[in-house]
């Protein structure tokens, strides 16, 4: 019997549609087939796909979202990924989708934080429902590249160090030139020792 399986959240639906799958035993309320899922947005058009479209968009909203929480914007999905998501130059995300099927254009959607936030969440609740008893092949969440952490912040702050030091040394070493030296002290003459035998009388 088919299964619809729905996640609401203030700014979109994500609906995920299959059977159980019988050869493994599962029951009749589990989706261990996806047979097609859509997601709807308010005032936007339906996006709809199979499985396999649905992975690529988990693939490319997590570590995009995981970057954004770290301070590092970038894009996820080449041109030939089935899904994109990019800073937007205006402030915001753009979302876009690419049909398998040649002739049909991309879909561009811009989405603000709170639109890809309710995305993220959606997205969650696909990944932990114990009702979608199938394995979600995605890939492993990375750590951020050490150049990624040096760019999250700007190339003023982190050159503000190096060049504040070197101008302490420069300064310093100036000062130094500037300051007379001592004046020279003249020789003082020793006088004999006493002796310490005295004369007799």
């Amino acid at each position: 019997m088919k299964q619809s399986l729905r996640y609401d959240q203030l700014s979109c639906r994500l609906q995920v549609e299959g059977f159980p799958d019988v050869s493994t035993g599962q029951g009749p309320n589990g989706v261990g087939i996806i047979t097609g899922w859509t997601l709807q947005w308010l005032g936007r058009p339906e996006v709809e796909g199979q499985r396999e479209h649905l992975e690529a968009l988990m693939d490319v909203v997590y570590p995009y979202a995981r970057h954004l929480l770290s301070g590092v914007s970038r894009a996820f999905g080449d041109a030939q990924a089935p899904v994109g998501i990019a800073p937007a130059a205006a402030g915001g995300h753009t979302l876009t989708l690419r049909s398998s099927q040649s002739g049909i254009p991309s879909l561009s959607l811009s989405i603000d934080d709170a639109e890809l936030a309710d995305l993220v969440r959606v997205l969650d609740s696909v990944r932990f429902d114990p009702r979608l008893q199938l394995r979600l092949t995605l890939a492993e969440p990375r750590p951020l590249r050490s150049r990624e952490l040096a760019e999250r912040l700007p190339l003023t702050r982190r050159l503000a160090a190096p060049v504040g030091g070197l101008a302490a040394v420069g300064l310093l070493a100036l000062l130094s030139l500037l300051i007379p030296p001592p004046p020279r002290q003249a020789p003082t003459t020793a006088l004999p020792a006493a002796s310490a035998s005295q004369p007799r009388r």
